[in-house]
């Protein structure tokens, strides 16, 4: 019985080590979102590039997002094999049957169509990853080099989907050449205008 009770008490400990270890101190704040100056992700520690609101329309507020890469990495090669990691929390409830038609529009407008084909497969499986948003839920896609792309959902993983083209791809919807939102873009790469 002592030793369920020290073993309780040990893993309480590990947890909270664990937790302050994989979130310190600091938080950037955009619109009341709060996203963590750093996140630990495997071996990697990324830290916040920027944050910023998408809207539609120019003054619906769709969420609230942030982006986190290596330091040092430029916005030129955002979309290179490097790993980054974009949250993203949403203002308004959407059905996960509706991400799939949006991430296709979105690709439409930074990919060719020979390129999206290649990539169905996978744009396929990721779409089918999705499920309904509440306000207040969190989108987390995550890129690690020879890992691939993880899509998680309120911090649960939902599914990985492999390749250094399919993350640049995925990725070019919010900081691509033609993104849902060109200030949205540059708020999370931590340019001002």
């Amino acid at each position: 019985m002592a030793n369920d009770s020290l073993k309780i008490k040990w893993n309480r400990y590990v947890l909270i080590l664990t937790l302050m270890i994989a979130h310190p101190a600091g938080a950037t704040e955009v619109e009341n979102v709060v996203f963590d100056k750093q996140v630990v992700v495997g071996q990697q520690a990324l830290e916040i590039k920027g944050a910023g609101v998408l809207r539609y329309l120019r003054f619906i507020r769709a969420y609230a997002g942030a982006l986190y890469t290596l330091p040092g990495v430029e916005p030129a090669t955002i979309l290179s094999d490097t790993p980054k990691r974009l949250e993203v929390e949403y203002f308004h409830a959407l059905k996960g049957e509706d991400f799939g038609p949006a991430t296709y529009k979105g690709l439409s407008k930074n990919l060719d169509a020979v390129e999206i084909e290649r990539l169905r497969p996978r744009i396929d499986y990721h779409n089918s990853l999705y499920v309904d948003v509440q306000p207040g839920d969190r989108y987390a896609l995550t890129y690690l080099p020879g890992v691939g792309t993880e899509l998680s959902f309120n911090g649960r993983p939902m599914g990985v989907i492999e390749g250094a083209d399919f993350a640049g791809a995925i990725f070019s919807l919010w900081l691509g050449e033609n993104p849902y939102d060109p200030q949205f873009k540059n708020a999370l790469l931590g340019i001002d205008g």
